[in-house]
């Protein structure tokens, strides 16, 4: 670790993990990570359709995660110390990367989760340097974890 976190990037950082905390939140990361996975727009509509509970818990964790990963990229946040214990965001970004242009181009927004994108790319880049193999073995996990999931719901 080249630098130390400051007190004060430490403390906002506990505030940060602090928000996951809180039930409704915590709710939706455990319906995110059970449900969603689209590779389309439509399926995405289906899924977590704006308006319903599943929209709101989508809209719940790709917004708390572009705002924690707002801060990261910003430099409030010290980024080994965010890497090491917020993995998360990788999952989160995973789950919704295939949509995402679909999602810009339709509310001609380019920008609409950015900082949670950066953030994952360089936590790839920071991951693949301490744990070379890990990003692949994740895909992979996340990949069978997907397809069973579609068979259980098929049988």
């Amino acid at each position: 670790m080249a630098t130390k976190p400051t007190n004060e990037q430490a403390q906002l950082q506990l505030n940060v993990y602090d928000l996951r905390r809180e039930p409704r939140l915590r709710e939706a990361r455990d319906w995110f990570q059970q449900n969603y996975k689209a590779d389309t727009i439509d399926e995405a509509m289906r899924i977590a359709a704006p308006g319903t509970e599943h929209g709101n818990f989508l809209g719940m964790v790709i917004n708390y995660w572009e705002q924690a990963c707002a801060l990261l990229n910003y430099g409030l946040l010290h980024e080994d110390f965010f890497f090491e214990t917020s993995g998360e965001l990788f999952n989160v970004w995973e789950r919704v990367k295939t949509v995402v242009p679909q999602f810009r181009e339709k509310f001609v927004d380019p920008t609409m989760l950015a900082n949670l994108e950066k953030a994952a790319q360089r936590y790839e880049e920071w991951s693949e340097k301490r744990a070379p193999g890990h990003i692949a073995a994740m895909r992979k996990y996340m990949l069978q974890e997907t397809t069973q999931k579609k068979s259980a719901a098929k049988a």
